[in-house]
């Protein structure tokens, strides 16, 4: 049974039921992980890790902006996008950044606290998404996923089978995608009998689509992006280059050219103040030392 009621005054809360596994750590295999290699800090400390390591945060964002141009959204409106798996929030941060709205799931509350202490512009909830989506039909135009899915196919409980949960999370993220959007969900598979298990119950719940490996070539830049498309049959995107692992300096460039604001510039600061102040958040005034650089400390 789901129940919700508000997290610090502004955030939505979704408990799952008392069978639902709420895992103190993750296992030892995450540790191969790109995201984590930079760190030897046990597993509990992750939910701190996430926020202050830079290089965390770097690949986090690069994933996150991978999947968001992997869907394909728009340039003339904003969505509303689902991130199963929002952990501290850094996915939702970029989402926040392209001009969309984002609701969040996670069944970490250590890591939901983190997004709520960094007031992420995004709702949040706490659910199993194994127990499924908890949505009205048709509400998301896309989701993303990082680093999330895969955890599905580990059994925590005797109760607990992988296909069922997979199936019923896909099937209802199915119903709540609008037609003709997408979800593109960044995991990492243990192996291919993980992999064939994932994407069959996801298009036995009638999705289309399938896998997208960016750096095919590389042990450590492998990335598997399951794009997945509701209601019509669409063309996969061109994979990433394997030449190269690091991002392109030519992407701030066209950023530039679809009219976004440079990121940690004056306008980009200025349209997040605004948006927050559009959320009805209480927001510093803008002043000539707004986004203004300090001067290095000697």
């Amino acid at each position: 049974m789901c129940l919700s009621h508000p997290l610090r005054g502004h955030r939505a809360l979704c408990h799952p039921s008392p069978t639902s596994p709420i895992p103190a750590a993750l296992p030892a295999e995450s540790g191969r992980r790109p995201e984590l290699s930079a760190c030897s800090t046990p597993a509990p400390s992750v939910p701190l890790l996430t926020v202050t390591d830079s290089r965390v945060v770097e690949i986090q964002s690069q994933m996150s902006e991978r999947a968001v141009e992997l869907l394909g959204l728009p340039e003339d409106r904003a969505c509303l996008l689902l991130d199963v798996g929002c952990g501290s929030g850094l996915s939702g941060d970029y989402i926040s950044e392209e001009g969309h709205y984002w609701i969040g799931m996670d069944i970490s509350p250590a890591m939901l606290d983190v997004a709520v202490e960094r007031e992420v512009e995004g709702d949040l909830l706490l659910a199993d998404v194994g127990h499924g989506i908890p949505f009205r039909p048709g509400m998301f135009d896309g989701c993303i996923s990082i680093s999330a899915v895969q955890w599905l196919c580990n059994a925590d409980k005797k109760s607990h089978s992988p296909p069922k949960r997979l199936y019923r999370f896909f099937s209802t993220l199915y119903t709540a995608l609008a037609r003709g959007s997408r979800a593109v969900l960044q995991l990492y598979p243990e192996n291919s009998e993980q992999l064939e298990l994932i994407t069959a119950q996801a298009m036995r719940a009638g999705f289309t689509g399938g896998m997208v490996v960016d750096y095919p070539n590389s042990a450590k830049a492998k990335k598997f992006f399951l794009c997945l498309f509701v209601g019509t049959s669409g063309t996969l995107p061109k994979v990433s280059s394997s030449a190269a692992a690091v991002p392109s300096p030519h992407r701030t460039r066209f950023r530039n050219v679809k009219g976004k604001s440079v990121k940690k510039s004056r306008d980009w600061i200025l349209e997040k103040k605004e948006r927050r102040r559009r959320q009805g958040k209480e927001v510093r005034a803008d002043t000539k030392y707004t986004g203004r650089k300090r001067r290095p400390r000697f």
